[in-house]
């Protein structure tokens, strides 16, 4: 029997409402004007298997098409199967447009559906390659041109990267199959460097190298060392660098990797005092430095659940006896600005490797976290070249995030999103997974890496192309009209679960010595990292899988293609991981051994591509020496007649403001797009983002369950707010820092408290994401006055991580995160955020937000000062004010340990932490979890109507108390807090202070309010 080929076409039945079609034709409109009318959008598989007519049409019929919602038509060829002709079908569209994969791109749904295809007929394809592929197919009412078309496909439905476009008039469909071609020969090439600092500036901007002058300095410098020249010369290399060798280099050297600027020498002036000080380095200094010093304190105390910090994928954690946890926090600003879905999905995956690949590997995927900031939704500046609407960017990065972790089994379970007109020209996207690994394999440590000359170097998972070559470069610049979307890699979820199941029971079999992942850099970073533990390392490109022909050897080298794992493996163990592999459905590669050379040394069958010595290539990038100048933002407040706007139905003009401020965007409900993501697969979710009766009330943090046979658990939080950035770096940082403490003891946990035992564990992520803060005179002239707010930033840090006993265990920085184009530069606020992750003894104990039970008391913890400085209450009417929220620390730790005591004893009934918005906004929020409303009533003189409703001062909860517990609740929170109301049945929210009444609304008019605030 010969292949032939054959066509499924599946679509919505006209009278089922096709949901996809009207976001296409809301996105055509929306984003580039184009009126198309009514949209259907369906699906082609194609199918070349040794099969019969027959075969195709039982499948389609079994496999693929609900006779209830959908219309059915199989071709042969061009001629249709299972009806007579295609008269009728899909009456009334004009045009068409295919989405296909291009080539080499993993086709997760046309691999499952051949799967599907071969397990009910038991028939199909060879079992070595693909055979059935799936293409996106879309009908357009209006008959468009080809140029209109085009921009459809291009920019609304696909990426040019990875996807094939067809589009045309009906009533002519296509049929496509992607059919790879024989591609350019590979070839290395010598680059000269040795020219003057122009050709070398111009040369590093070419070759995507993004290395200033003293580096490209260095890189000339070493190539013309004696003993360089020597060395090469006995080796039959050539005296200049090849590409390859400059590639990996410039990988190396970048921005993302090396973080140069958190190690810069920065000498640092604050104009206020006149101090002046050199700073050795921010990360040791603040960040390496806090975690030591709490390290030192927990362990004279007695505590070691501290296990690995800052020199792994991951921070690690003891859990107890038998686990470890496993969290890693990450951005991926850059590609999610280019291409927003890709950028999106290939961030959480490959945040995912990260604590997949800590020590040994093969931890089990727990949780996924995002923190999203975006421009404003109704932005309505004019976009400068190159530059995505905001909308767009939002729409494309949560359609990332939700096949990302939906489609890998991973609940998505806190996070949080931002608009601020400063991330409009690129976005910033967290993501956070944590995971829980044996704290063993086969008797050794699994969170140690050990690597010996002549272990085997094993590529797993995804095949390599172009997507993602220089992302680790490019993610170090700043952006503009000319950025490649090359840049952006393509995420599989599929094959990266497959090979994260296969992982698990690798290590856990003791067949993976330790393993690490394939992100920044590809190999080239890999291989190079894990070089050091060996002492070298010898890499055979020729033998890595290719998606295509055509690559050069360091593009197969750099590449970022994603779902691939980097594994050591001693050479007896190669054969058991192969089969394991082969029942995984995994690809593994040997693709070399590790050395005990001191080089890294890459060849492409005959020909050596690449010949770094590993003290070079890891520690000869000059040190920046950098400047920083700290002068405090003046700023006043605004006078209260000018923030409250009054009128005859609102006298004090109050309630319209709190209905103002749950309906804006930095406030109002996510559950648009919180139902998109998968927040309770795996069933260990406790508290969900969105809870109460009514499944609406926004909580704190999420609480997990570690296992379904223990009551032992997680809480999670995410602590931003850029906002105060403008008042103070310093307090911004700590104020992000102290939030994402009180979500944690809002719900039940416990801060550290050395001594204490019983592994109360905290682990935080701190993620950076600042301007270019290097001064430059033309193109960043306050370069000075960032690299001093991002100092201040650390300082907070270093001071809230030794107060509170909590470690840094990991993290990020992401600099240069501006766009630039026609003149203009968008430069993001400093933004830091801190994601924490703390033990919980026992979720049946935690709390949630939501009001319970009428006539419970509600009591404020926690000291409100004027502090509307950057409250959302000024944004709103167009103010930013002076006096920032700052965080008392003292009064802090008093409050939290107040709030143990409370929850230890089991006597709160609710617990919500205040931030935007402040008590009003809080007060609005416990109410919307069931039918309810609440009476306050606060004490006159002490603040202004609108501190007492709306500062943002941190360190403050809402709770509910139950009456018969008023009286030992009062004494466990020992004068921190004041009883202020009751939660009522009548569904109505007031708050007065003294006899006059400011507030006064219905519930449910509020809850209109914060539904639709992201419309």
């Amino acid at each position: 029997m010969s292949r032939a080929d054959y066509f499924i076409r599946l679509f919505p039945r006209s009278d089922v409402r096709d949901a996809a079609g009207e976001q296409v034709r809301q996105k055509a409109l929306r984003h580039h004007g184009i009126e198309t009318g009514k949209v259907a959008c369906g699906k082609l598989y194609g199918v070349r298997a040794f099969v019969q007519a027959d075969d195709i049409i039982r499948f389609a019929q079994l496999g693929l098409a609900d006779p209830i919602t959908h219309d059915c038509a199989i071709f042969e060829g061009q001629r249709r199967l299972d009806r007579s002709n295609d008269e009728g079908f899909a009456p009334g569209f004009g045009s068409f447009i295919l989405v296909g994969k291009r080539p080499g791109v993993t086709d997760d749904e046309g691999l499952t559906a051949q799967v599907s295809f071969s397990d009910i007929l038991g028939v199909g394809g060879p079992e070595d390659e693909q055979w059935l592929y799936v293409s996106e197919l879309v009908l357009l009412e209006r008959l468009l041109g080809p140029q209109e078309l085009a921009l459809l496909a291009e920019e609304a439905l696909g990426n040019p990267l990875i996807n094939h476009f067809e589009w045309g008039h009906l009533p002519g469909y296509p049929h496509y199959y992607p059919r790879l071609e024989a591609g350019t020969p590979e070839m290395t090439r010598v680059v000269d460097i040795f020219v003057d600092d122009q050709r070398l500036l111009t040369l590093s901007r070419e070759m995507v190298l993004s290395l200033d002058l003293p580096e490209m300095h260095a890189i000339q410098s070493y190539y013309q060392l004696p003993e360089t020249v020597e060395r090469r010369r006995g080796l039959d290399l050539p005296r200049l660098p090849t590409d390859c060798e400059l590639e990996i280099l410039a990988q190396t050297w970048s921005e993302h990797c090396k973080h140069k600027e958190f190690n810069a020498l920065i000498d640092f002036l604050d104009s206020d005092t006149g101090e002046s000080f050199v700073i050795d380095s921010l990360f040791n200094t603040y960040i390496r430095g806090a975690t030591e010093a709490v390290q030192r304190d927990l362990e004279r105390a007695g505590d070691h659940w501290l296990v690995k910090v800052f020199t792994d994928n991951a921070g690690v954690v003891r859990i107890d006896d038998e686990r470890v946890f496993v969290w890693k926090v990450e951005t991926h600003n850059t590609p999610s600005a280019l291409d927003p879905y890709g950028g999106a999905i290939t961030g959480i995956v490959g945040n995912n490797r990260d604590p997949l690949g800590t020590g040994r590997g093969g931890g089990r995927l727990l949780f996924n976290t995002n923190v999203l900031c975006f421009g404003p939704l109704d932005y309505d500046q004019p976009l400068l070249t190159g530059q995505l609407h905001p909308r767009r960017v939002f729409e494309g990065v949560r359609h990332g995030i939700e096949d990302g972790g939906n489609k890998s089994g991973i609940p998505t379970v806190n996070g949080s999103i931002i608009f601020d007109e400063r991330y409009a020209g690129k976005p910033l996207v967290y993501c956070g997974t944590g995971s829980i690994m044996p704290s063993s394999y086969k008797g050794k440590n699994s969170w140690v890496k050990e690597i010996d000359a002549g272990d085997r170097i094993v590529m797993a998972g995804g095949r390599v192309g172009k997507d993602g070559i220089h992302g680790a470069t490019f993610s170090s610049t700043e952006i503009d009209k000319n950025s490649p979307r090359t840049a952006v890699q393509i995420g599989s979820p599929i094959t990266q679960k497959l090979m994260s199941d296969f992982l698990e029971e690798a290590c856990s079999s003791g067949l993976v010595k330790c393993s690490t992942d394939n992100g920044a850099g590809g190999l080239s970073s890999s291989v190079g990292e894990l070089a050091t533990l060996s002492g070298g390392a010898r890499v055979r490109l020729d033998r890595v899988p290719l998606k295509y022909a055509g690559l050069e050897p360091w593009e197969i080298f750099v590449s970022e293609s994603q779902e691939r794992m980097t594994l050591v493996v001693e050479p007896p163990k190669w054969e058991p991981l192969l089969s394991l592999a082969t029942l995984y459905e995994v690809e593994l590669s040997d693709i070399g051994e590790f050395t005990d050379t001191g080089f890294l040394e890459v060849n492409y069958g005959e020909i050596r591509c690449a010949y770094l010595e590993l003290d070079f290539l890891h520690d000869g990038a000059p040190r920046k020496k950098m400047a920083a100048v700290w002068e405090k933002p003046t700023a006043e407040e605004p006078s209260a007649d000018a923030v409250v706007e009054r009128s005859h139905a609102d006298e004090t003009g109050f309630t319209h403001a709190l209905v103002e401020l749950v309906g804006s965007s930095n406030i109002c409900s996510r559950e648009s797009v919180i139902r998109q993501y998968d927040h309770e697969v795996k069933g260990k979710t406790i508290v969900k983002p969105l809870m109460g009766r009514t499944g609406k009330a926004p909580q704190d943090a999420a609480v997990m369950r570690l296992s379904h046979d223990g009551w032992r658990g997680i809480a999670i939080s995410n602590g931003i707010c850029p906002k105060y950035s403008d008042l103070d770096a310093y307090e911004m940082s700590a104020g992000a820092f102290d939030e994402a403490v009180r979500q944690i003891i809002s719900v039940g946990g416990r801060l550290p408290a050395p001594g204490e035992g019983g592994n109360n564990f905290w682990t935080v992520n701190d993620n950076f994401c600042v301007p270019d803060s290097a001064y430059h005179p033309q193109s960043n002239p306050d370069g000075k006055y960032k690299l001093a707010q991002l100092v201040r930033m650390c300082q907070a840090l270093f001071d809230m991580s030794t107060f509170f006993s909590i470690p840094m265990t990991s993290g990020k920085d992401s600099m240069k995160n501006d766009f630039r184009a026609d003149g203009r530069k968008i430069s993001v606020p400093p933004t830091i955020l801190y994601s924490m992750v703390a033990s919980v003894d026992d979720v049946r104990k935690v709390v949630t937000s939501d009001f319970k039970v009428d006539g419970d008391l509600v009591y404020l913890l926690g000291r409100t000062r004027d502090e509307l400085g950057g409250s959302e209450f000024y944004r709103l009417r167009g103010h930013l004010g002076a006096n920032v929220p700052v965080v008392d620390r003292d009064n802090a730790r008093a409050v939290y340990l107040a709030m143990m005591r409370a929850h230890s004893s089991q006597l709160l009934q609710s617990s919500h932490d205040l931030s935007d918005g402040g008590l009003a906004v809080a007060l609005a929020e416990c109410c919307f979890g069931r039918d309810c409303g609440v009476q306050v009533k606060l004490p006159p003189g002490e603040l202004s109507p609108q501190a007492w409703l709306f500062s943002e001062s941190h360190s403050r909860f809402v709770v509910s108390v139950r009456p018969d517990h008023r009286l030992a609740f009062e004494a466990a929170s020992a004068g921190h807090s004041l009883m202020i109301g009751r939660v009522t049945s009548q569904c109505h929210l007031e708050i007065a202070v003294g006899d006059d009444t400011l507030v006064s609304a219905p519930t449910a008019a509020l809850m209109r309010a914060w539904d639709g605030g992201l419309e």
